[in-house]
Parts: C-alpha cells; structure tokens; sequence
C-alpha cells in the first residue's frame, strides 16, 4: 500500500545536510555518548551548538580522512556513538581500508555521514565526484548503507543510524542545495524496510536518494497514459528489502532502477542480483553510466547523465515493451504438408 506519510503536496524544499545537523543536535542533548567528528569539512549549524553546549564531544581532525576513521572507531571502542563527516570521495578514497578493517570487520559502533555523495554537487568537478561509494561499500559485510530522499527522511535515518547498535553509511547529497520534501515528519522509517510511495501493477520503479522524487514525478505522469507504475523508495541499499523487491517483480513483471551513482554495482546491479537468482523479470537501470562526473547545475548534470523524468519514463516504456514482448503468445510456423 502506498505511504500514508507522503505529503500532499510537494511544495516545501529543504536541505538534507541540515535536517541531519539538527537531529544530531537533539540526540546530543538527549545522548551524552554522542559524538561529531569532522575532517576538513564544514561543521555548519553544528559547530556552533557543539562548541557552546558539548565542547568536549566535537573533533576535527583537519585533511586526514583515514584517521578520521580510525579515531571514531577508537571513540566508538571507548563506548562512544561518533558520526564522522567529510566529503564522499575522501571518505572512500583515503578511509576506504578503515571503513572496512576498524569499523566493518571489527563491528564497531561508528555512523560514517558521507556528505556530497553522488554525482550531483553542482560545480565542485569531475575529481570531487563520488560515483562508485554504492557498489564499493556494499560488498563490505556488516555494514548498513542508508540513502534518504529528502530532508524528513534524513533526520529519521540519522535517528536510526543512532540506535542501530553497529556501523552505519548514512549517504547524503550535495549539502548547499534544497530538495523536494516527500514525506510528513510523522514518517515510519525502518531500517530495511522499503517505502511504497505509488501503487501500481504495470511495472515498478525502484528508486534511491533524490532521485525518488523525480521517480514519483514520472509515476504520476504515466497515469495519463494509462500505465500505473509502482514506486519504492529504497532509502536501504543494505540491507537491501529482498521481500518488497521480490514481490515487485512476480507482480509487476518489470523494474526499473533509478539512482544518482554509477550503475555498475549499484541499486541496479543489487536488485538484478536478486532478481535473477530468485524471479527473473524485465530490468532496466537508469544511473551514471561507466564515466566521471562533470561540473555543472542540477539539471544540467541530471540531464548529461539521463537523470531526468523523461529519461526514467523512458527506461519504464522500454521495460513494458520487452515484458508485454516477452507475453506475447507466438505463432506456430506454418508446415507446408505433400500432395497426395
């Protein structure tokens, strides 16, 4: 059944970043354990609260993305709850054997916020670009990986992100820029647990991240044409909803996947990994192809990539074509019999 949390409207932009900061704010009052840690990273509106209000339990390590990582999982062995914050790539790219050795394999209590995740983060430039951070940390075990698709759903997964007792990815966009607010702040979120935003039987659009909202904007439109497609925010990539993903395939028949990373072990390929193996069906992935990201606007960026409503409606009626294809009873080849 589709959310009775999604809002009527969709006329309310907000940051992501900073409905994950004011929620950090409110578990720090409320949760002495916890702790913000930075690497050469804006701390934003909470380096002043945390300055004045927990002096001892804000750190910035300043350029060394590794240590960073490497503290927290100190500070988490210590009994402490860290959420660390730096640029996606660096994450990755320089904490990428911490993540997976001091936190992941020794299963320690560390919330890793990778800010300016994805391949839409305005003029920043190709080298700044993290487009591979679904498919690299997904095969990391023990790790959950979190995409929230607006501001409401951030501050849930940063509240769940809390709670969980174990490592967390919480993966938010470019932090300077406004998105659409899809969901009422009454919203259930639950960690592996999918969120069906449009009902539909025709074929089902699994989306992550921003890109849900512009998933839901091609569902409303398909209507029109008489295509009723179901939508699923994915906001866990791990532990991925195999049930709701499962149940989309044997009643729709086709899906398609859309995200703001590379498709190439991403959602895509995660969801084609279980599909195949348990109800094969028609897929289609829409996402950064195998390339480098470019500098520009949001819709410029989204629209060099095939990011955009046209391009999801595309992969959806190409979905369909192949799936009523695939149905399409075929007709038995004439046999030309002899005279007798």
């Amino acid at each position: 059944m589709k959310s009775r949390y999604l809002r009527p409207m969709r006329d309310v932009a907000e940051n992501m970043y900073s409905a994950h900061n004011r929620t950090l704010i409110e578990l720090a009052r409320r949760n002495e354990k916890i702790v913000s840690c930075y690497a050469d990273f804006p701390p934003g509106e909470v380096g002043e609260v945390f300055s004045k209000e927990f002096p001892d339990r804000i750190i910035d390590v300043g350029i060394a993305e590794g240590h960073l990582i490497t503290c927290a999982a100190g500070l988490a062995d210590a009994g402490l709850i860290p959420f660390t914050h730096c640029h996606a790539l660096f994450s990755l790219g320089r904490g990428y054997n911490q993540i997976r050795q001091n936190v992941a394999y020794d299963q320690r209590n560390v919330k890793i916020v990778l800010c300016n995740a994805g391949v839409i983060w305005g003029g920043i430039g190709p080298s700044h670009l993290a487009l591979e951070d679904i498919a690299a940390l997904r095969v990391v075990p023990k790790l959950v990986i979190l995409s929230p698709a607006d501001a409401v759903s951030s501050e849930k997964a940063t509240l769940a992100a809390a709670d969980y007792v174990g490592p967390v990815i919480l993966r938010l966009p470019a932090i300077g820029a406004n998105y659409p607010t899809l969901y009422t702040p009454d919203l259930k979120f639950e960690i592996g647990k999918a969120i069906c935003v449009h009902e539909g039987n025709d074929v089902t659009i699994l989306a992550t991240g921003i890109l849900v909202h512009d998933a839901l904007v091609v569902a409303e439109r398909l209507v029109k044409d008489g295509i009723r497609a179901r939508v699923l925010d994915i906001h866990t990539i791990k532990p991925l909803d195999e049930k709701a993903i499962l149940a989309a395939a044997r009643e729709t028949g086709a899906i398609v996947t859309v995200e703001d990373a590379s498709i190439l072990g991403g959602l895509g390929g995660a969801v084609a990994e279980v599909t195949s193996e348990k109800c094969p069906v028609v897929i289609r992935r829409v996402g950064v192809q195998d390339q480098f990201g470019e500098s520009g606007t949001s819709e410029e960026i989204k629209e060099c990539y095939g990011l955009t409503a046209p391009f999801i409606k595309k992969a959806v009626q190409e979905s369909l074509r192949v799936k009523r294809s695939k149905a399409a009873p075929t007709k038995p080849s004439a046999r030309r019999g002899k005279k007798r």
